[in-house]
């Protein structure tokens, strides 16, 4: 079982810079990929980043490719999303998540935080 929590969210500028963390508890978590999800308001769930559990491969979605970095260190059992150049089209509810399948192109995850809002003002 793994727990999930959420920080880092808030107000920022169109074009500034937030850095969101996803604390895990459990035993399991650096054998689990990672990702980030978001989901604005009328809108699908989707898929932002993921990095495997060891190793530390990476994958992006093309809205955020060269703006985001998603991060993780197994010794803290934290992840983290840096967000730079922020644009008022990434408003949304942040969600990490933790999944057993280790293709990181597959949205298979098993386990979900609670999200936190991040909200850009142009």
């Amino acid at each position: 079982q793994v727990q999930l929590v959420e920080s880092g969210g808030g107000l920022v500028q169109a074009g500034g810079s937030l850095r969101l963390s996803c604390a895990a508890s459990g035993r399991t978590f650096r054998s689990n990929k990672m990702g980030w999800f978001r989901q604005a308001p009328g809108k699908e769930r989707e898929f932002v980043a993921a990095i495997t559990g060891i190793g530390g491969t990476t994958y992006y979605s093309d809205s955020v490719k060269g703006r985001f970095t998603i991060s993780r260190d197994n010794a803290k059992n934290m992840a983290y999303l840096q967000m730079n150049s922020l644009k008022p089209e990434d408003t949304a509810v942040y969600y990490c998540a933790a999944g057993i399948d280790p293709l990181l192109k597959s949205n298979a995850y098993d386990y979900w935080g609670q999200g936190t809002q991040v909200t850009v003002s142009s």
